[in-house]
């Protein structure tokens, strides 16, 4: 990392004066004869061209890692009221893939109080070793306690990698423990890969999803990144031939901030990223009471009626039901999407259908691209006679 040094023999009061008023970013501060440098620096190094050598960059020789101290790949297993949430079986299976490249175990981390079940699921699903912290202080999810057990696997396990499900839980936990670590985290991850050398490629969509960035921290352990449900595939369990080791729950350096007095169920919802079957609409949809055609063919088709972006910002569908990197990722065994252009943000939502239908009227719409089955046309024009097709269908029993 790159930083200023003030040189300030080659510094007159004139000098610093000038730089001071010409910093875009009121950076610099002089006093006592001191040119100093504060945290709104941005690194533009206009000082430095207009200084005169008075100001120069210096760069920093870059941290560097031992690496055979950190090895296996971990997943935090996302566990609250007696069940582990599925992400975390999907991530133990990509787990066993990342770590079959270097040849190092697979570990999983679970946090809670009656644990024993999951933990031995946990070995089914792929695990080496699980480690668990069974404690009644962690019945509840609250960030501090969670973060000192998470902190201190880390410490006794030393972990290369660590997954962690994109859920509100671990969300909510896995910055605050990278952070502890000085380390590095990739949020939302649409594809992971293994180096032998243990570096971890994070892959994931940006600049509004025009290009698959691949992150990667050679220089930092361990490597955090967050994986939404839905976007690897679940295991087929086998025989518990792992180990469970006890961990015990640190004593906090000072009281916990937070206590949870109650716990209230709320009903559950509807959650498209559970759904079998779904009917996706975009904005080839010209009117929200044009919606209806698309929750006929739902019904139809027992399917759950989901939507992008642009539907939910014009208030037609409630943000629970838009499919994309900014709303849920699913993988039905069958989605039928309606007007429905495809663009990359949408589309690593639902990649992993199992059979993709599109109805769009452009023969060059990207969703062609992932669709198995495309139809190009009028949507208003398809859609009832698909309606009126499956209604025969189910007169002659077909």
């Amino acid at each position: 990392m790159a930083g200023l040094t003030i040189h300030a023999e080659k510094l007159t009061p004139e000098l610093a004066q000038q730089l001071v008023t010409l910093c875009p970013f009121g950076a610099l501060e002089y006093g006592g004869g001191t040119l100093a440098v504060g945290a709104g620096c941005k690194m533009c190094r206009l000082c430095v061209k207009k200084s005169g050598g008075a100001v120069t960059v210096e760069e920093a020789p870059a941290p560097q890692v031992d690496k055979g101290r950190w090895a296996g790949v971990a997943v935090f297993a996302d566990y609250a009221h007696g069940r582990l949430h599925p992400v975390s079986l999907e991530l133990l299976g990509k787990a066993r893939e990342l770590a079959a490249v270097t040849g190092q175990p697979v570990y999983a981390l679970l946090l809670g109080s009656g644990t024993g079940a999951a933990a031995r699921e946990l070995l089914r699903y792929g695990a080496d070793k699980v480690y668990v912290c069974d404690d009644p202080a962690l019945a509840e999810f609250t960030v501090e306690p969670y973060a000192d057990a998470f902190a201190h696997f880390i410490e006794t396990a030393r972990p290369s990698a660590i997954l962690v499900g994109a859920t509100n839980l671990g969300r909510s936990l896995a910055p605050r423990v990278a952070a502890r670590f000085g380390t590095g985290l990739t949020a939302d991850c649409t594809m992971l890969e293994m180096e032998p050398n243990t570096d971890l490629v994070q892959i994931r969509p940006a600049f509004g999803g025009n290009i698959m960035a691949r992150i990667v921290t050679p220089n930092h352990r361990p490597q955090f990144c967050t994986v939404r449900y839905k976007i690897f595939a679940k295991p087929e369990p086998g025989p518990a031939a792992g180990q469970v080791a006890e961990l015990s729950l640190p004593a906090p350096a000072k009281p916990y901030r937070i206590r949870v007095d109650r716990v209230d169920e709320m009903p559950r919802e509807m959650d498209i990223s559970e759904a079998e079957a779904i009917v996706a609409v975009g904005r080839g949809v010209k009117s929200q009471a044009d919606l209806e055609l698309a929750r006929q063919l739902a019904r139809a088709l027992g399917a759950q009626l989901a939507c992008t972006r642009p539907l939910v910002e014009n208030g037609w569908l409630d943000p629970k039901h838009q499919i994309g990197l900014s709303g849920r990722t699913v993988k039905p065994r069958l989605i039928v999407t309606l007007g429905v252009s495809g663009a990359v943000q949408f589309a690593a939502g639902m990649r992993g259908a199992g059979c993709i239908v599109a109805v769009n009227s452009d023969p060059e719409a990207p969703i062609f691209d992932v669709a198995h089955y495309g139809l190009v046309g009028d949507l208003y024009e398809v859609l009832p006679a698909l309606l009126q097709r499956i209604k025969e269908d189910a007169v002659h029993g077909a």
